[in-house]
């Protein structure tokens, strides 16, 4: 039964209280009040693991080898370790420990699909800081590339203990033994503290840089006029004889020399107020 009609007011067709109350139910969220805002210990709370420092410290190292190792198997080619472990036979003197970096071929190199690559030695190379490996394919294509390597070749040598300018003449004190890699420059380390004694730097050093060959000054053995030994070496004998040293005998450099009866002979300075000729 329909309620009377109010004054003022029109019935709505199909509004009856049972089809109300029906939409009210559907729509319960436009007349039911607002939920309450959560109590505090309902808000949910992120958990954290707290490492201490003597934890926290290998775990960063395990992530970070472990990032280091999988991005050296994504990016190095399959030969790499075969080029590692012939480049470190080749080079590794009595005594030192050897490093291989193994470079990347040439991108511009459009190679074909290759089953089988074998590392080789190319002829005359000498495996000893920045120098190449072969590359060839025995199976599956025809093709011979080159790839770049740097060999490190570490030994006992002898460092800068401070700041050294050009012109220091080395002392006991200026040098250390310390590891060096021998291979890092053309010139040789020193291996021995007393062949530099005494002598001048031509370059400056710096603190724990290895001292070479080339960063010392020729040692003087002796000046034009002084009378030194001359000494011949042949097949199975050798000579000597007296002379008069026409120049300055550097360590290493030829040098005239006037030997009795005014005969002028050329030999290699080698130690104090000496010569050798090959004869």
């Amino acid at each position: 039964m329909s309620r009377p009609r109010r004054p003022g007011f029109e019935t709505i067709v199909g509004s009856a209280d049972a089809d109300l109350s029906g939409k009210r139910r559907c729509i319960a969220a436009h007349f039911e009040p607002p939920p309450a805002p959560p109590r505090p210990h309902d808000v949910p709370v992120e958990k954290s693991i707290h490492l201490s420092p003597s934890t926290l410290a290998p775990a960063l190292a395990s992530l970070a080898l472990c990032a280091s190792l999988g991005a050296a198997a994504q990016t190095a080619e399959p030969w790499t370790l075969e080029v590692q472990q012939l480049a470190a036979a080749a080079a590794a003197p009595a005594g030192t420990r050897v490093e291989v970096e193994v470079g990347a071929l040439d991108p511009r190199l459009k190679l074909a699909p290759c089953a089988r690559i074998t590392p080789y030695l190319p002829a005359g190379a000498r495996l000893w800081g920045r120098s190449r490996v072969g590359l060839r394919c025995d199976e599956g294509a025809r093709w011979n590339v080159f790839v770049p390597v740097t060999v490190k070749v570490f030994g006992p040598g002898w460092t800068a203990t401070q700041p050294l300018p050009v012109g220091t003449v080395l002392q006991s004190e200026h040098l250390q033994s310390s590891e060096v890699d021998l291979a890092a420059e053309p010139s040789p380390a020193l291996r021995e503290a007393q062949p530099a004694l005494g002598r001048a730097l031509v370059r400056a050093l710096r603190p724990g840089q290895a001292v070479r060959e080339a960063d010392l000054k020729a040692r003087q053995w002796f000046a034009a006029g002084d009378t030194v030994r001359v000494v011949g070496v042949g097949a199975g004998f050798a000579i000597s004889a007296d002379g008069q040293a026409l120049g300055a005998g550097i360590d290493g450099q030829f040098v005239k020399v006037r030997i009795d009866g005014g005969r002028v002979v050329s030999g290699r300075a080698i130690a104090e107020r000496r010569i050798e000729v090959t004869l």
